[in-house]
């Protein structure tokens, strides 16, 4: 008897979910996992969201004083490069799900993005790599190709690493979290809070003491000090080996999603019909034929892509996936595509976000920036506003309106990760109402360099508002919307979102300054106080308001995982 409550006890001791631990065992929860593995984790973020803002609010001024471009294509390529670097996050996820596994992508990629942060110090170190300083004997000289090609090289490979860090450290902190275990599941939302808590540490003191630095000790300090915050977070990372549970590697999903497409449209032109559900494959294992993940019950949403699962002939059942895909595969792939118009409906607020390390920027520079009698605040660091407001905004929100919303609504986060969302996308619309009243205001100043820059406050602490509902009910969603093998895509394809925001940043800047006038007469020229940014701002927030009401429009008529009509097949078809 004590034999078999002793095998019982282990049992409930081990998670429920498949993660594995250091050795490639099934997972104890008493010595793996939860917030004894979260913390080291959570610190490899803290360092590369520092290096990253530290490197996002800075490069701006070091394009135009440093490299000598104009402020408007130095804003250009900045979102360039931000969008390269969140884009890239589906290559890193690509790797994690399908060969490497989280852990492992993120300590190869966390290197490369080392040995870019190690490159961009050298280039603004050495005299050589960087145009003359402007003189009054001397006209700004522009940057020689070489020296452009070397800071691209530089920064191209933080992008890489960015890129693959990025999709993999929100899941491989939310796998540490046994879904099955309800006391690991509360936990896990609040690691999600305490995630983004952590980003915005990294923000904080990447665009305050690290811009301080660069200020007093110059450019090469400013970038030095981030390389080795970065290759510290590594062996922190690694330091946490033994106490981390795993996601077993589980091949490609996207072979997988394009077997699905091509099995369904080649039953379709064979002349398929969908029939009884009896009458699609599922192997007749107690897992699903996807290696490490279980069996996902049919739905009927998206129906022609079950034609990828349908038997036509039962005694020539074939393993060959590019011909008939199993119940588990098809649903993998619906799970995808569900979530794609809730994605296409946030883009424009990552639009909005672009605007934060490059034209906010650029209006602080003309501003009073004096804190007291003798301090004055970098203009790279006037984004700390934000940042502070998401520090505040975290706790109060997961401590004192949750447990209320709770009450009211009987959700366990107190209102879904949908409503969440939404809550972000409204407030964003009045951030940039925000935005262009205050530069209205600016422009008009008769001096403005005497406008102090706490007018920039509002939009700041709006802008910051947004994020914080939205940024981490996109975390929630994303990895509770996803399945086993593709929770590091997912998580890829929320943070895409970015990187596709910041080039739509570009492309927009660059279709009002054909339309308008171009850099001499349009909204956007290179002097701000000449330019008509207000105007700008308020295209911002007419794109955020149509944007509201699609995102409302989809988002009321999604269902996600625990809201389909699901039928939970008991008997497999055999194969």
């Amino acid at each position: 008897m004590d034999e078999i409550e002793k095998e019982e006890s282990l049992q409930r001791n081990l998670v429920s979910n498949g993660r594995v631990d250091i050795r490639g065992r099934i997972a104890d929860k008493r010595t793996t996992g939860g917030w004894k593995a979260a913390p080291f984790i959570i610190a490899n973020e803290v360092a590369e969201r520092l290096a990253f803002f530290s490197i996002a609010v800075n490069m701006v001024p070091y394009l135009v004083f440093e490299m000598h471009q104009s402020i408007p294509k130095a804003a250009t390529h900045v979102t360039d490069w931000i969008g390269a670097a969140y884009v890239l996050t589906i290559l890193g996820a690509f790797l994690a799900d399908a060969y490497l596994g989280r852990f492992r992508t993120i300590v190869l990629f966390s290197s490369i993005y080392v040995v870019g942060m190690v490159l961009l110090t050298i280039s603004a170190s050495i005299d050589s790599l960087h145009p003359p300083p402007c003189t009054n004997k001397q006209p700004c000289k522009p940057a020689s190709h070489g020296q452009t090609a070397f800071l691209g090289c530089a920064l191209g490979l933080i992008a890489l690493g960015t890129g693959g860090i990025k999709p993999c450290v929100s899941s491989f902190g939310a796998d540490q979290f046994d879904e099955g275990d309800q006391n690991e599941v509360i936990k896990k939302y609040a690691f999600f809070n305490w995630f983004f808590f952590a980003i915005n540490i990294g923000a904080l003191f990447g665009i305050t003491l690290l811009v301080q630095i660069q200020v007093e000790k110059g450019w090469g300090w400013g970038f030095g000090v981030p390389t080795a915050t970065m290759f510290c977070s590594i062996i922190i990372l690694v330091v946490g080996m033994r106490y981390y549970r795993h996601q077993k590697p589980m091949g490609s999903a996207f072979t997988r999603f394009l077997q699905v497409v091509v099995a369904s449209l080649m039953n379709h032109y064979r002349g398929v019909v969908l029939g009884r559900e009896d009458d699609l494959y599922e192997v007749s294992t107690k897992e699903s034929d996807i290696l490490g993940a279980g069996k996902l019950p049919h739905t009927a949403q998206y129906r022609f892509f079950d034609k990828a699962a349908v038997i036509t002939d039962a005694e020539a059942i074939t393993k060959n996936r590019w011909r008939l895909c199993t119940v588990t595969q098809v649903e993998e792939f619906k799970s995808f595509l569900r979530v794609l118009p809730v994605w296409a409906s946030t883009i424009a607020l990552a639009i909005s976000f672009a605007q934060l390390s490059t034209f906010f920027i650029s209006q602080g520079l003309t501003m009073d920036r004096k804190l007291g009698p003798s301090y004055l605040i970098p203009a790279s660091s006037v984004p700390v506003f934000s940042s502070i407001n998401a520090l505040i905004l975290v706790p109060i929100y997961e401590k004192g309106i949750v447990p209320i919303l709770r009450r009211y609504t009987g959700h366990r986060r107190g209102i879904t990760s949908l409503q969440r969302m939404g809550v972000g996308l409204f407030v964003s619309i009045f951030a940039m109402a925000s935005a262009a009243l205050v530069e209205k205001k600016r422009r008009n100043h008769p001096k403005p360099s005497t406008m102090s820059v706490f007018w920039l406050l509002p939009q700041y602490f709006l802008i910051g508002s947004a994020e914080v509902f939205t940024y981490v009910g996109q975390l929630e969603f994303f990895y509770d919307e996803a399945t086993d093998g593709t929770r590091s895509i997912s998580s890829a394809v929320f943070l895409s979102e970015f990187g596709l925001g910041s080039w739509l940043s570009s492309a927009l800047v660059e279709i009002v300054e054909a339309t308008t006038g171009g850099e001499e007469k349009g909204w956007l020229r290179n002097d701000i106080n000449k330019s008509r940014l207000d105007y700008f701002y308020w295209l911002l927030a007419g794109i955020n308001v149509v944007n509201f009401f699609i995102y409302l429009w989809i988002a009321r008529r999604y269902k996600g995982k625990g809201g389909l009509n699901k039928s939970v097949r008991d008997e497999a078809v055999r194969g």
